[in-house]
């Protein structure tokens, strides 16, 4: 019987729109992804661009880039394995909170990711809503990447920070000050006008006040003996060659007494 309406050709179309959509259209988007992570992965200097054709591999080094451990990218896959086993419990729970966290966590590695390529934090709206965008612009621009940002406030935490060492792949400065606080994400800054600074106006600076100063403490411990020891005493003076001289002849005897006494003084001279 011959086919009047042609359903047979039409189903058959419909076979091969439908092969074209679940294989054809999947494996373009996933090269078009992979070719954009390969440009992204060259800029922050990972070696070997086959990394960025691997499956789930090439999820783990953008994770790594924004400074997120790369081993969540399995517990999210284990997690969405055992929701999928688990009936009804698994598959309006699990499931959906499986995929509300992949996507928190794959827009915080973009936000990270774009710091380092010079891009402020609100371009993460973009990779929201057009995540192949976000990444054409950032694998072709002129950006370079720069790892120097404020470093992540998850760096300490053992689940979310990043502390894998690969071979290849540079290691990010993600190691968290201690005892810092939450700050601000860091973007790219422009460097400032540079202008003429006028000098500074002269004031009057108050002489400093004199303070009392402490008396030095006197040395303690033994006297230090002096380097060289003290001369040796010169010789005693020498004994005189001859006694002294006798003394002169004594002084003459004192004169005689007046052979006449003096006269009276009342009487009138002769």
């Amino acid at each position: 019987m011959n086919d009047y309406y042609g359903y047979d050709g039409l189903s058959g179309g419909a076979v091969v729109a439908l092969i074209l959509v679940y294989t054809i259209l999947p494996l373009a988007i996933y090269a078009l992804y992979s070719w954009f992570y390969m440009k992204i992965f060259e800029k922050a200097g990972v070696q070997g661009k086959w990394r960025a054709w691997v499956p789930v591999y090439s999820t783990m080094i953008f994770y790594k880039l924004g400074d997120l451990s790369p081993w969540l990218v399995l517990y999210l896959m284990g997690a969405g394995i055992v929701g999928a086993i688990i009936p009804f419990l698994g598959w309006f729970l699990i499931l959906p909170l499986v995929g509300i966290a992949g996507r928190v966590i794959d827009l915080i590695a973009a936000w990270r990711v774009g710091l380092k390529l010079q891009k402020d934090a609100v371009w993460v709206v973009l990779y929201f809503f057009l995540p192949p965008v976000w990444l054409g612009i950032n694998a072709f621009d002129k950006s370079r990447w720069n790892p120097a940002i404020q470093p992540a406030s998850w760096a300490a935490n053992g689940l979310l920070g990043d502390r894998t060492v690969w071979d290849g792949i540079p290691a990010q400065a993600s190691a968290a000050a201690p005892n810092a606080g939450y700050g601000s994400p860091q973007g790219y800054a422009q460097p400032g006008p540079q202008g003429y600074a006028p000098p500074a106006q002269p004031g009057y600076a108050p002489p400093a006040q004199p303070g009392y100063a402490q008396p030095a403490a006197p040395a303690t411990g033994a006297p230090v003996p002096p380097a060289t020891p003290p001369a040796a005493p010169s010789a005693p003076p020498a004994a005189p060659s001859a006694p002294p001289a006798a003394p002169t002849a004594p002084p003459a005897a004192p004169p005689a007494s007046p052979t006449t006494p003096p006269t009276d003084p009342t009487q009138p001279p002769a």
